[in-house]
């Protein structure tokens, strides 16, 4: 079989990449040591290459490497009709279980980025190594880069992980039509894009925590010699510890193909130095202007002070950055398919408030997009930056809104103001919309006012990737507001250049650059019916320990499924349909004389027995699940709707039947 050059590399890399996670030549050198000292030892003068071969056959090497190999097969159509050459992918998250196919190109340049270990991670100093099947908490590393993802096999949690991978990512031109051309090594010195790394915490409970967010810049490698360097590289905490070692990575880099001429290292440290004093430069005049924009705002009524005006605020490194820089206008490509899809997507990440050590209160810290993806959930100000950012995607005229709730204190919104004045509220937690109609002040005491059902109570600024809204009208009751943001005696705007300068991409070089959504890596069908069969044993056992015998009734299980597709379609768009059909099939299949009785629950996890626990704890779930009577028949439904980056909505659905014995 003939190969094309690309694919020729393509294979080549795979292989290469394989046995080097293999230290086939840590095992090659064991074995030429021993092969050549038995060979000293019975008197042989010459050890032939047949001779090594069959050393390394005997110890059985080259069958663990032949049967580790695997190749994803691809129908000859699709090696025919091979596309041109492309930019880099927008969602490349690897699931590390097995290798995948890479589209290597030889006129593009790629960074190979490896982690060789990692070593004092302090905090699991005292963490004995895990027992082979044991389930233990897992380090996962996520890589970001120039919109490329990856991410990196869980590995057990120790002082010194043994986190080893290779990430290849290509280095593209932003220009429109160069992304096919091989990047020059004065582009390179350009490109201020760091590599983003996130390193996540999972627990036995599957729960997540965010140990390091570190950029790293990669540039040094233009100076080294062959293009190919390692160092370590330090990983502070987060939050109330960014400033604490949290553990040291030991990082590779080599450009593939090499440079020509590489750079000298006074070349590429000008040019960082130049980045570092524009973006300070930047920042300090923007900080300048904003201590004059708050003055004249606490001017205007001294009641000003007390407002939750909200213009800079900390990310998970402990940085400073305007709030503005937080929303970005995201698409989704084909991850999401409408605005009400984003926002139920937005609402299945879980919500978490910040870590505090001790007492307090809560501590603030908004999570940069690619940290909150990671770990997956995150407090109010994250969400609502995150679907905020999608709705902007979408066309709609989005802000973040900052104020208070009615009971919880300090919150976070969004609101979209349509074409034709009227004002939505998006409650990012819950994927719920509230129509906005103010209060009139003025109107006579008996003229009938709108009942708001939004549970906001004051609202102090509003802002996007590109506006930023003091709210200075007499009350800042959300329901007195009034969202004319034209209107300068009710907001208060600052300088959208003032603004542009430190948040609009590629300002600054301290800007995190925004990752693409990863498509979901589960099969939701697969998923579905293996939390199914945990329920069903799990509610078996349940009454076994009750003295109760167990029947299942698979048709009334089947049945249960177009009420939980119900549920979530009403959740995405507000919109209830199918319920008559639903009720129409459970009157067939209960006979007469007998009663139904049936329990939905929603869940934003798989943990079965967590799930179980939760469900018992509900009197209707327990009557169904320890239900006695004459012909007693169960039936459970689990559906699980899979979201971009894995979110997912649970849903289950348990349910009896039994003839009624008065």
């Amino acid at each position: 079989m003939c190969l094309p050059p690309e694919k020729a590399s393509e294979l080549k890399q795979i292989i290469q990449n394989h046995l080097l996670k293999m230290d086939i030549h840590g095992k090659i050198r064991e074995v030429l040591a021993e092969t050549i000292k038995d060979d000293q030892g019975s008197g042989h003068q010459h050890l032939s290459e047949a001779d090594f071969v069959q050393a390394l056959q005997r110890r059985g090497i080259i069958d663990n490497v032949m049967k580790d190999l695997h190749f994803t097969q691809q129908n000859a159509t699709n090696i025919e009709a091979e596309s041109p050459p492309k930019p880099a992918a927008h969602n490349v998250d690897q699931d590390r279980t097995h290798l995948k196919r890479t589209n290597l190109d030889p006129s593009r340049r790629y960074l190979y980025l490896q982690v060789l270990g990692g070593k004092a991670f302090l905090e699991h100093l005292q963490e004995s190594e895990p027992l082979p099947g044991q389930v233990c908490s897992t380090f996962t590393l996520y890589l970001h880069f120039r919109n490329q993802r990856f991410r990196s096999k869980p590995v057990p949690c120790a002082c010194d992980p043994d986190l080893k991978e290779g990430f290849l990512l290509e280095i593209h031109r932003d220009a429109v039509g160069d992304g096919s051309k091989m990047v020059d090594a004065t582009t390179m010195l350009s490109m201020c894009d760091p590599v983003h790394f996130v390193l996540i915490k999972t627990d036995t409970s599957s729960e997540t925590t965010l140990v390091s967010s570190h950029f790293l810049d990669w540039r040094r490698v233009l100076s080294s010699p062959s293009c190919k360097t390692c160092f370590p590289v330090e990983l502070m905490g987060v939050g109330s510890e960014s400033k604490i070692p949290a553990g040291i990575l030991t990082v590779s880099l080599e450009l593939f193909p090499p440079l020509q001429e590489t750079l000298s290292a006074d070349i590429i440290s000008t040019q960082q130095s130049l980045e570092r004093q524009r973006t300070a430069e930047k920042e300090r005049l923007f900080l300048v202007y904003a201590k004059q924009w708050w003055r004249e705002f606490l001017e205007i009524r001294s009641s000003h002070q007390s407002k939750l005006v909200k213009i800079f605020a900390q990310d998970e490194n402990g940085v400073n950055r305007p709030v503005c820089s937080y929303v970005r206008v995201l698409r989704a490509g084909r991850l999401l398919e409408s605005p009400r899809q984003a926002a139920r997507f937005v609402s299945l990440l879980a919500h978490e408030r910040a870590p505090v050590v001790g007492g307090g209160g809560k501590q603030e810290q908004w999570c940069t997009l690619m940290a909150f993806l990671c770990r997956g959930k995150g407090d109010c100000e994250d969400h609502a930056t995150l679907l905020c950012s999608l709705l902007l995607g979408f066309g709609l005229d989005a802000y973040v809104c900052v104020g208070t709730k009615a009971k919880s204190g300090p919150h976070a919104w969004v609101l979209t103001r349509g074409t034709d004045g009227s004002i939505t509220f998006w409650e990012s937690l819950t994927a719920h919309r509230y129509l906005h109609r103010p209060i009139d002040p003025d109107a006579p005491p008996l003229a009938p006012q709108p009942k708001s059902s939004a549970p906001y109570r004051t609202v102090g600024c509003v802002f996007n990737h590109q506006t930023f809204l003091a709210n200075c009208q007499p009350s800042d009751a959300v329901e007195l507001c009034v969202f004319d943001f034209q209107n300068p005696s009710r907001w208060k705007a600052m300088s959208e250049e003032a603004l542009k300068s430190v948040c609009a991409p590629g300002s600054t070089t301290s800007l995190p650059p925004l990752p693409p959504l990863c498509a979901p890596s589960l099969d939701p069908a697969v998923a579905s019916n293996h939390l199914e069969l945990e329920m069903r044993f799990l509610v078996s056992e349940h009454r076994k320990d009750l003295d109760l015998t167990t029947v299942w009734d698979d048709h009334l299980s089947y049945l249960l499924s177009s009420a939980l597709s119900a549920y979530e379609m009403e959740r995405c768009t507000g919109v209830s349909c199918g319920n008559e059909e639903f009720q129409d099939a459970v009157r067939r299949a209960v006979p007469d004389g007998h009663t139904f009785k049936g329990f939905p629950i929603h869940f934003l996890h798989r943990n079965a027995r967590r799930a179980f626990a939760t469900c018992l704890r509900s009197p209707f779930c327990e009557e169904i699940v320890c239900c006695r009577g004459d012909h007693v028949r169960l039936a459970v439904r689990v559906r699980v709707f899979v979201y971009p980056e894995n979110a997912c909505a649970v849903w289950m659905m348990f349910a009896c039947k039994y003839r009624s014995v008065l």
